[in-house]
């Protein structure tokens, strides 16, 4: 069995997520426990009573998905043998704790910092991203081609749906655009600026000089990144793509495809459930996917 496990990025945060891994698993506990302290503030307390508005600050949703969707995969011992892994956006680095690049430690708090980088990008130009639904990869792209201010193609999620970024200009002129052509829907996403998008080269500065202090230690199984969705185990381009994910686009179709031709014969989904599932049912109807989660 070739098992392949997907971490989720962000956008299914909800107050008392969480709850469940931590009452029900004496490991998972340890693992919020020790977050907890690194952190040096209860993070579990956001994630499990609220208020809702904490769980929309950059720092704390990023944090808080890390944890619920590592804990979902590792609380199962020696159990959790992966044949490879992967995750959409954010969660590569989740991935990368889970197939043992990173520790849990040097996982966490690079998540704690980067986010920190990422909501200053954030504040330093205003921009959004929106899932376009109903049109072709091909039509969106000369969309965004044609438009002047920053728009890029960047989450390449399933056929038929595919998340641009980019400055609100942009992003308004697209949408209009988008809708001319075609577009079933548009819906916002619920992020504070344009990740995998130029406007996020602050953070590539800090990721570059940030990863150059972490060690990174030999995967047990190959990982596929955002930015090329092809398997790799070496070290040193791990860091790049991890670096270059910011502002480059997300290739989670080619990802999700490319395990299949390497021979993953089951998926398991360590977010919640309708999240990652249904974009890997979108891109094919032959795959099999399981949860990880249990509790959530």
């Amino acid at each position: 069995m070739q098992r392949a496990y997907l971490f989720p990025g962000q956008g299914f945060q909800y107050v008392g997520m969480g709850k469940g891994l931590y009452d029900s698993s004496a490991t998972a506990r340890n693992y919020f426990e020790e977050a907890n302290e690194l952190l040096g503030y209860r993070i579990t307390e956001f994630m499990f009573y609220g208020p809702e508005e904490k769980l929309f600050e950059t720092q704390i949703v990023q944090n808080a998905i890390y944890l619920v969707s590592l804990i979902s995969a590792v609380k199962e011992g020696k159990k959790f043998q992966p044949s490879m892994v992967a995750g959409h956006s954010l969660g590569e680095t989740t991935a990368l704790v889970a197939n043992g690049c990173l520790t849990f430690e040097d996982g966490l708090l690079l998540m704690n910092e980067r986010a920190v980088e990422m909501e200053r990008a954030f504040n330093a130009t205003p921009a959004g991203m929106v899932a376009v639904i109903g049109l072709d990869d091909s039509i969106v792209e000369r969309v965004c081609d044609a438009i002047e201010d920053i728009i890029v193609p960047a989450n390449y999620n399933c056929p038929g749906q595919l998340v641009i970024a980019g400055s609100k200009a942009g992003i308004d002129k697209a949408c209009i655009a988008l809708i001319k052509v075609g577009a079933r829907r548009l819906i916002p996403l619920n992020v504070g600026g344009a990740v995998h998008s130029p406007l996020m080269k602050p953070v590539v500065k800090f990721l570059r000089k940030k990863l150059s202090t972490i060690t990174f230690r030999e995967p047990r199984c190959p990982i596929y990144p955002n930015v090329t969705g092809v398997a790799t185990t070496d070290l040193e381009e791990i860091k790049e793509c991890l670096t270059m994910q910011q502002v480059e686009s997300l290739r989670w179709t080619t990802t999700i495809q490319n395990m299949m031709v390497d021979g993953a014969n089951e998926f398991v989904d360590c977010g919640p459930p309708h999240v990652i599932s249904g974009m890997v049912r979108r891109i094919s109807r032959q795959i099999l996917i399981n949860s990880a989660v249990g509790v959530f």
